[in-house]
This record gives C-alpha cells, sequence and structure tokens, in this order.
C-alpha cells in the first residue's frame, strides 16, 4: 500500500487539492497548503520512491521563487488596466455609450441589441472586467430593452454574453496572465487575439441579425418618440467623410517630414479625429447647427473611449510602448477623461484604487499558493504524469486540444479563470508546446474556452453578475409607470444558450484555421540561416584587434611576450611550436621550410647524467 501511494502521489496530490478548491476552499491557501503537507509527505517517500526528488533544504528557495513573482514587470499591467476600467465604470461611460448607441441604431429591428454587444466590446476593450460590464448593462439596458418588447430570454442572453467580451478583447487581464503563463510576450498574445475577438463580436451581430429574420417581433425598433437625439444619419456620414479626408491630408501632405511610417500614421489619424471633436464641441457649446444632434452626441461620446483604445492597444501594437507601459498610460487617459467630463472625485479615486488594490493582492496570493503548489508537484514528477496523460492522446494536437477545451471548460463552471491559469496552465503548456501546438495559439483558444464557461448554467459568473442586478419580482418602470414582470432565472438560462453554442463554433473554427492567430508573426523577419555570415577580426598584421603577436615581432618591431610563434619560422630562428601560423585576418605567410633536425651527441647510459 506504502508503495501504490509513493508511485502514485501525483495524481493523488492532484486530485485532492482540485477537490478542496471545488467545496470552497480559498484557493491560495489550498494551494500553498497543500503544496507544503504533500511536500512533507513525499520527503518521507523519497526513499521508497525514486521519481520522488523533494528534501528538506529544497525549501529554501521559496523566498526566491516568492520575490521572482514580484519582480515580475508583466503583472503590472493588472492594477494598471484594472484601475482604468474602475475608473472608466465610476465615471458612467458605459451609460453614455448605451444611450448614444442605442439611439444611433434605434431605428432599425434589434438595434438594442446591436448597441449592447457593440457597447460590450467597448467596455471589454477599455475596462477589460466581466463584472464591471455586465453589471452596467444589466442596469442600463435591460429595463430599456424590456420596456420596448424585446424578448426577456434573448435580452438576458445578449447582455451576459456581450459582457463576458471583457474576457477575449484586447487589453483582456485574461489575456495579459495567459502570457505570463505561458512565457510568451502579452503584445503577441494581443495581436493573436484580435481577429478571433472581432470574429466573436460579429458571429454575435450575425445571430441577431438571424433573429430579426426569423423573430422579428422579438426585437423591434425604437418607437419614434424614444428617438430623442431624432435623425442625422446624413450628418454623421458627411462628418467621416471629413475626418477621412484630413487624415489624408495630413498624411500625404502636412506630416510628409515625419520619417517614421508607424509615427505619421498616428500624427495624421490625431489630426482628423481631433478636428472632428473640436467640429462637434464647438457645435454644441455655441449652438451652431451645422451638425445634427446626434452626430454630435456620437462624436463626443465615442472618441474619448476610442483614443483611450488606440492610446492603449495602438501604442502596442506599432511597437512604441510595453503591455505595462500601455496600461500606465490607459490609466492616466482615464482619470483625464473623467476629469473632462466633470465626474473625478476623491471619491471615485479611492474607490478605485481600492478595489485595484484588493484585485492585486487577491492575484499575488494566488501566485504564492501556486509556486508552493508547483515546487511539490514538479519534485514528485507530477509534470511527467500529465505529460504522459495528454500527450497520448488519439487525433495528436487536435486531440489535446479538444479534450483540454472539454477539460477547462467543465473547470472554468467552478474556478475563476485567476485559478485556472496559475494551476493548469503551467501543467498543460510543457505538453502543448512538446506536441509543436504554438502557446499563443494555445493561449487565445484557453480564452475563448474561459469566456464560454462565463456563460454555462448554473455556474456561470455572468449569470450570477446579471441575476444579482435583474429585477426578481414585479417592478414599475419610471418612465412608462407600468408594472412589469421580473426576470426569472430560468429565462436567463435559455438567453444564454445560444450564445454558448456560437462560442463553441469558434472555438472549433480557431482550431481548425490557427492562421486567424498565428497573423502574429507575420510581421516577424525571416532568418536563412545559411545566409548568416560570421566575420572573425585578425589578431596580427593587417588590422585586426591591434593585439602583437603572440610569437616574434614579425619584423614589425611589436613585442612578442617572450612566447616562441605558434607556427612557422621567424626571423630569428625560434622554434615553432608545431601549429600552422595563427594570423586571422592579416596576409598569410609564406610557409617556411622546415629545419633540419640537430644532432644529438651519443648518450652513455652507464654514466650518471651531467648536470649543468
Amino acid at each position: 500500500m506504502i508503495d501504490f501511494i509513493a508511485h502514485n502521489l501525483a495524481p493523488i496530490m492532484f486530485t485532492s487539492v482540485m477537490l478542496m478548491l471545488l467545496l470552497g476552499y480559498p484557493v491560495a491557501f489550498t494551494l500553498a497548503a497543500g503544496g507544503l503537507i504533500y511536500f512533507a509527505i513525499g520527503v518521507e517517500f523519497s526513499s521508497i520512491s525514486p521519481e520522488i526528488r523533494l528534501f528538506w533544504p529544497l525549501l529554501q528557495s521559496h523566498p526566491d521563487r516568492i520575490y521572482g513573482i514580484m519582480y515580475n514587470d508583466t503583472l503590472l499591467a493588472i492594477p494598471f488596466f484594472t484601475f482604468m476600467g474602475l475608473i472608466l465604470e465610476r465615471s458612467r461611460m458605459a451609460e453614455d455609450l448605451l444611450d448614444t448607441i442605442g439611439q444611433l441604431f434605434g431605428p432599425i429591428r434589434g438595434g438594442l441589441a446591436y448597441a449592447v454587444i457593440l457597447v460590450g466590446a467597448l467596455l471589454g476593450a477599455t475596462t477589460g472586467v466581466v463584472a464591471a460590464s455586465v453589471m452596467a448593462m444589466g442596469l442600463i439596458s435591460l429595463p430599456i430593452m424590456l420596456r420596448y418588447n424585446y424578448n426577456r430570454p434573448l435580452v438576458a442572453g445578449t447582455i451576459a454574453a456581450s459582457g463576458t467580451l471583457a474576457q477575449i478583447v484586447p487589453p483582456s487581464l485574461v489575456l495579459i496572465v495567459m502570457a505570463d503563463q505561458l512565457g510568451r510576450s502579452v503584445g503577441d498574445m494581443y495581436v493573436g487575439a484580435l481577429y478571433p475577438a472581432l470574429l466573436i463580436i460579429a458571429a454575435y451581430c450575425a445571430y441577431i441579425f438571424a433573429v430579426t429574420l426569423i423573430k422579428p417581433q422579438w426585437v423591434p425598433a425604437l418607437p419614434k418618440e424614444a428617438r430623442t437625439l431624432g435623425g442625422g444619419i446624413t450628418s454623421l456620414f458627411v462628418m467621416l467623410a471629413i475626418t477621412v479626408a484630413l487624415y489624408f491630408l495630413g498624411h500625404e501632405v502636412l506630416f510628409t517630414g515625419i520619417a517614421s511610417a508607424d509615427w505619421r500614421l498616428v500624427a495624421a489619424l490625431a489630426f482628423g479625429v481631433f478636428a472632428a471633436y473640436l467640429i462637434a464641441l464647438a457645435n454644441r457649446t455655441f449652438s451652431l447647427n451645422i451638425i445634427s444632434r446626434l452626430t454630435q452626441q456620437v462624436i463626443i461620446v465615442l472618441i474619448p473611449p476610442l483614443a483611450l483604445i488606440f492610446l492603449v492597444l495602438g501604442t502596442i501594437f506599432l511597437g512604441i510602448a510595453t503591455p505595462t507601459e500601455g496600461g500606465a498610460m490607459g490609466a492616466t487617459g482615464a482619470l483625464i477623461i473623467a476629469a473632462l467630463k466633470g465626474r473625478l472625485s476623491f471619491g471615485t479615486v479611492k474607490h478605485a484604487l481600492d478595489a485595484t488594490t484588493k484585485l492585486s493582492a487577491f492575484v499575488m496570493m494566488i501566485l504564492i499558493g501556486a509556486r508552493v503548489f508547483g515546487l511539490t508537484f514538479y519534485g514528485i514528477n507530477g509534470n511527467v504524469w500529465i505529460e504522459e496523460l495528454l500527450s497520448g492522446l488519439p487525433g495528436g494536437e487536435y486531440g489535446f486540444l479538444i479534450v483540454v477545451t472539454i477539460i477547462v471548460f467543465i473547470l472554468g463552471c467552478f474556478l475563476d479563470f485567476f485559478e485556472i491559469a496559475f494551476i493548469m496552465v503551467p501543467l498543460l503548456a510543457p505538453v502543448a508546446d512538446k506536441l509543436g501546438i504554438d502557446l499563443i495559439w494555445f493561449g487565445v483558444i484557453l480564452g475563448i474556452n474561459l469566456q464560454t464557461s462565463f456563460l454555462t448554467p448554473p455556474f456561470g459568473f455572468a449569470l450570477f453578475y446579471l441575476r444579482s442586478v435583474a429585477p426578481a419580482g414585479k417592478w414599475k418602470d419610471k418612465t412608462t409607470g407600468k408594472m412589469m414582470d421580473g426576470m426569472k432565472t430560468l429565462e436567463i438560462y435559455k438567453g444564454v444558450l445560444p450564445y454558448i453554442i456560437i462560442q463553441f463554433i469558434m472555438i472549433m473554427v480557431i482550431i481548425a484555421f490557427p492562421g486567424l492567430v498565428l497573423r502574429y508573426k507575420s510581421g516577424a523577419q525571416a532568418i536563412n540561416p545559411a545566409d548568416v555570415q560570421i566575420n572573425v577580426p585578425g589578431f596580427g598584421q593587417g588590422g585586426g584587434m591591434s593585439l602583437p603577436p603572440l610569437g616574434s615581432g614579425g619584423g614589425n618591431g611589436a613585442p612578442n611576450f617572450g612566447l616562441p610563434p605558434l607556427g612557422g619560422a621567424n626571423g630569428n630562428g625560434a622554434p615553432a611550436m608545431g601549429l600552422p601560423p595563427l594570423n586571422l585576418g592579416g596576409p598569410q605567410p609564406a610557409p617556411a621550410a622546415p629545419a633540419a633536425p640537430a644532432a644529438n651527441p651519443a648518450m652513455d647510459l652507464s654514466q650518471p647524467p651531467v648536470i649543468k
């Protein structure tokens, strides 16, 4: 029995720790306690099983491992992006975006649903926090959509699914953690996730469009009296054309003196957008009426968050800033936007700092627990057990990806993405790498998988967030004065099912077409090893490193350090060492004729040696 436990300690440890986590015990303390307890067991069993390589002095490595977490610059992006999202949430950006985009798409069927999806994508690209996105849209959009008789399950599903876009739309916290745990660049992870994220947003919109064709009564257009900003779409297209024209003017005429193509593009784009923003502000301030109210509101509301997205993602994609620096600029930009809207206060900053500190401490504690767990698990050959378990699956890399997708999806229904990223990803990544799977591709698949698990009944986190803000009982609509029925939990579950199917289809598409992710490699310059040349400078005459030759002066008066030449003959007849001349980079001297061996007198072995 003891031998059986010793040889199977890795699966026993993994199963017991995961069971404790599923029962709801604190993650950081469960990981650390499990690591220490099984470390002690492993030390005792190390004499029985040669597979266990644990000994007490190994515990002294923990301080260095924990310091490595604190020294990780990549993880600095987490508090920066969290702070940025919380400041934008408190500045009521979600409310402004939902109201404006709802008015913009209001005249068409499903307009409010399109608005929720697009705002969810914008919030994901600015706040990156699922809870904030789902709760904000649940509080603002859900009453409006129910007021105008949208299908109730569709309303719940659209809000919950759109809120989870923060999991996969850069600069998602999930992608930062994935890149850190996979040992890859966060910038590459962002570029790799961009097309899949856009594809998911397009698939959500396509679903709403299909509903408008099949069940148009589920997604009615806004009535005319509800369109408070009126019409004016033509004015919006005119302003868009003016902005594009100003961009080309800046790019082709005004900023031609900028040498860098990237900076030239940025300057021209900023020129066109800033001009449009100034026109809208002047129209509102001085009542010029040169553009419609709808166009004015769309420009004033949309440009600040879009500019913030470019400040963060654009600088990262162009290689101007690292993700950590982009997060710092994003946090600063969020403070400026909140201040310009008159919604920045000491209470807002204090709330954001408190929440950011709690989340950062939460992440650090889980990381410390994961390091303690990892040391023990690797010491009992747990990584070898995982590798043997998964690398032998039928189907090669595709079989591995499908099985891992199922496992992570199930775990995602019970565990937070931080826990899965810090526990499972370090164990799965070596197997994926051994199978030849690109780790950025692998990380994006896991990110979409975790997004799907946020929607899955009955434990999806997004469902709990929506349930917490959706009215459970009858409530009175403040605008119409009517009593409205509450949102049932079953209606929320029914509403997310189509989006779960869309998510699984998207995962299969990303697995089948890895080029959607691997485009991050397109900017890398391929190097042919056959074209690489290594030129070693010479050490002697004719240039080199200005060092004297290691033998005689060679006729140029340089010192020879008292050493015989390494080969050939010199002018003073010093003996060579049997080596060819060492003259790297200089002209090669003609080989000298071999010297005749000196005649040695015969030795009388009967006499003692003569010492001179």
